[in-house]
C-alpha cells in the first residue's frame, strides 16, 4: 500500500466527489475507486455506502480518515525531520496573519526571510483572528500571526511586542491640536469601531468602560484600512495600532495621537499546533520576527523597541511560552 492511497480516501471524504479527488491526485476517477475499493478488501470493511443518492461514509469508514490523516501527517513531519536533519531550510511555510499585522509589520521581514531562505516556498494569507485559530489548529496553516493572542486547547502562543495603540482623528478635527489625549477627552465622540467580535475591539471598549467613557459608536468595520477611510472623510474618530497609520499621517491624511492611558498596548502573538514537530521553516521564521531590522521605520516590531511599541515583559531571557491547553 502506498502513502498517495491514504491521501486520496482523504481527499475523496473532503469532497465527497470522485472526480475531484481524482483531479486533487492527478489521476483517473476509476482509479479513485480501485483504491477504495482495495483498501476494503485490505481491511475487510466498506468505507463508502454504495448505491445511495447521496454520498455517505460509513463508521468504519470516518475512524480510517482519522487513521490516514496522523499518517499523513507523520509523513509529513517525518520530512521537516529529515530537512532539520540536513540543516536545510526549505519546503512549504503558511502563515495567516491579521490583516493590520500581514499589511503593515510583515512586508520587510518577509522580504528578508526570502532573501535569507529561498528554496521556503512561502505563502501569506490575510484572515480574522478567530479563523486563523482554525487553520493553524487544522494544519492549514503553519503559523498565525494575531494580536490579544489566547491559549487555546493544541496550540503554543508565543508572544514577544506590543503595539501602541493611538487615537487618530482628521486634520480638522478638534482633537488633532491635542499634543496627548485622555480616554475622557473621547467622552460623547463619534467613533468608529471594528467589529464586536474582533480582539482589538472588545480591548478597546474594556478600555473606554473602564475610564467611563461613553463614545456614539457610527461605524463598526472588520479592518483597519476600512476604519481609516472612515475616519478621513470626517465621520468620526478611532483607536488603532500607530503602526497602521505611518502613511497617513505622514501624507497628512490623518493625525494620530498618543493616549494617555497604560491599557493602550495591542500584545502581538504567533501562534503553532503544540503536538505537531515545528520545521526549520517555522522556527526561523519566527527568530526573524523576534528581532528588530535596522532602518525599517514603518515595521510594528521594529519600532517596538524605538518609538512605536515595546517588548513584552518577560521574568527570564528568550520569549514567553504559553503551551495552551
Amino acid at each position: 500500500m502506498q502513502i498517495e492511497t491514504f491521501k486520496v480516501f482523504c481527499d475523496l471524504v473532503e469532497t465527497a466527489s470522485f472526480s475531484r479527488a481524482a483531479a486533487l491526485n492527478h489521476v483517473t476517477q476509476s482509479a479513485v475507486s480501485q483504491q477504495i475499493r482495495a483498501l476494503e478488501r485490505r481491511f475487510h470493511v466498506s468505507l463508502i455506502e454504495r448505491g445511495k443518492k447521496n454520498f455517505s461514509v460509513t463508521q468504519e469508514g470516518r475512524a480510517f480518515l482519522q487513521a490516514s490523516k496522523e499518517i499523513l501527517k507523520s509523513y509529513d513531519g517525518l520530512a521537516d525531520r529529515l530537512r532539520e536533519l540536513e540543516n536545510v531550510v526549505a519546503g512549504p511555510l503558511k502563515i495567516a496573519a491579521i490583516y493590520s499585522v500581514g499589511l503593515h509589520d510583515l512586508p520587510p521581514y518577509l522580504k528578508k526571510y526570502r532573501a535569507l531562505y529561498p528554496d521556503v516556498n512561502l505563502e501569506v494569507e490575510y484572515r480574522r483572528s478567530t479563523q486563523i485559530y482554525s487553520d493553524v489548529l487544522e494544519g492549514v496553516a503553519d503559523l498565525g500571526l494575531v494580536a490579544y493572542p489566547q491559549r487555546r486547547h493544541g496550540l503554543v502562543v508565543e508572544s514577544f511586542w506590543e503595539d501602541r495603540m493611538v487615537l487618530i482623528c482628521h486634520p480638522g478635527h478638534p482633537l488633532a491640536a491635542r499634543k496627548r489625549v485622555k480616554l475622557s477627552d473621547l467622552q460623547g465622540e463619534r467613533f468608529i469601531s471594528f467589529e464586536p467580535d474582533l480582539p482589538t475591539r472588545k480591548a478597546i471598549d474594556k478600555s473606554l468602560r473602564l475610564a467611563g467613557v461613553q463614545i456614539k459608536r457610527v461605524m463598526e468595520l472588520d479592518n483597519i484600512e476600512t476604519v481609516k477611510r472612515a475616519v478621513e472623510i470626517e465621520n468620526g474618530i478611532s483607536i488603532i495600532p500607530e503602526t497602521a497609520v505611518v502613511h497617513e499621517v505622514r501624507t497628512g491624511l490623518l493625525v494620530s495621537k498618543e493616549i494617555e492611558a497604560d491599557s493602550m498596548w495591542r500584545p502581538l502573538g504567533v501562534i503553532y499546533q503544540r503536538n505537531r514537530p515545528i520545521s526549520a521553516a517555522q522556527r526561523q521564521f519566527v527568530e526573524i520576527l523576534k528581532h528588530p531590522l535596522p532602518g525599517v521605520a514603518n515595521s510594528g516590531f521594529s519600532r517596538g523597541r524605538r518609538n512605536g511599541g515595546r517588548p513584552m515583559l518577560r521574568s527570564g531571557p528568550g520569549p514567553r511560552l504559553v503551551p495552551s491547553g
